[in-house]
């Protein structure tokens, strides 16, 4: 017999650049919701991945790694992780087992002030040992007093799913907050940008991919197909030739990578068209932020 009252809350997982908080997030919903690369600032935008059972709805909050902000967008990426503060049920402070220190000392007083339940995971266990571990926990147990320290290996899935029972058992009586056939609050659009992106991500180096953005301009799905036109921001021109490649080489590699990645998302048969636009310096420009996304 089920019980009748039912749980639901937001979760925000917050931590450094590439600690693994997109890992995690992708383990404990079951499938790749956020984008993983091994390059910091891979994640841009907050992101609300939904876990539904019977009795229960987790809102898991994906943010950007914590940074000392250089530029507009940058800012705004730091005010999805101060927005996630806001409306958290539970917190998760996610750390990689050979830190010893955060990047935002505002942000760690912030954290260590905060009224609701705090778990602090020590991530990537599996690259460590015994001894370097227990240093972590202890280390980590005289910053957050009042914290619960978990190791995990979110790339394994060590303790994962004792995990999400220990955030369910935290979160209080609730209604669903969204649909419980709802995987995200994010559109089918952000999820083909988001591919196009990690696609950029993963072929090129420096700066080339830190100056990207991308909007899908027409999603139109079919009974066999989906047909999707993506156009793929730069800031510079030079930058526009490295991203289209000799003949056009380096963008159909794009595109290639990120069919795939969408045909696996969307369960279905795909056609990508891509075009590069260049938009002079759009990360310091307000009005082109807010039209990527980016609240300031």
């Amino acid at each position: 017999m089920s019980n009748t009252f039912h749980k639901s809350g937001y979760v925000s997982i917050v931590g450094n650049p590439n600690v693994g908080k997109s890992t995690l997030v992708n383990k404990l919903i079951g499938r790749d919701l956020t984008i993983t690369t091994p390059k910091a600032q891979t994640t841009r935008h907050r992101i609300l991945g939904l876990i539904n059972g019977e009795n229960y709805q987790l809102v898991l909050s994906d943010t950007p790694g914590i940074i000392d902000p250089a530029y507009e967008m940058q800012n705004s990426m730091m005010n999805f992780v101060k927005e996630s503060l806001v409306d958290a049920d539970v917190l998760i402070y996610m750390i990689a087992v050979d830190e010893d220190q955060t990047r935002d000392e505002k942000l760690l007083d912030k954290i260590k002030k905060i009224k609701i339940p705090l778990l602090v995971l020590i991530n990537k266990i599996d690259s460590s040992n015994q001894k370097d571990l227990e240093s972590a926990v202890s280390y980590w147990s005289s910053v957050f007093s009042s914290a619960k320290i978990i190791p995990i290996s979110a790339l394994t899935g060590f303790f994962v799913e004792e995990l999400l029972q220990i955030i369910i058992e935290l979160l209080p009586e609730s209604p669903a907050y969204f649909p419980k056939d709802q995987l995200s609050d994010k559109s089918e659009r952000f999820f083909v940008n988001e591919a196009i992106r990690k696609s950029i991500l993963q072929i090129y180096d420096k700066e080339v991919p830190y100056a990207v953005e991308v909007i899908t301009e027409s999603f139109k799905e079919e009974e066999k197909i989906i047909r999707i036109q993506s156009v793929i921001f730069v800031e510079r021109d030079t930058q526009k030739g490295i991203i289209i490649g000799h003949k056009g080489e380096q963008l159909k590699r794009v595109g290639t990578s990120a069919r795939k990645d969408i045909q696996t998302f969307f369960g279905k048969k795909v056609h990508l068209e891509l075009f590069v636009k260049v938009e002079k310096n759009w990360r310091s420009n307000p009005k082109q932020l807010k039209r990527f996304g980016y609240r300031q």
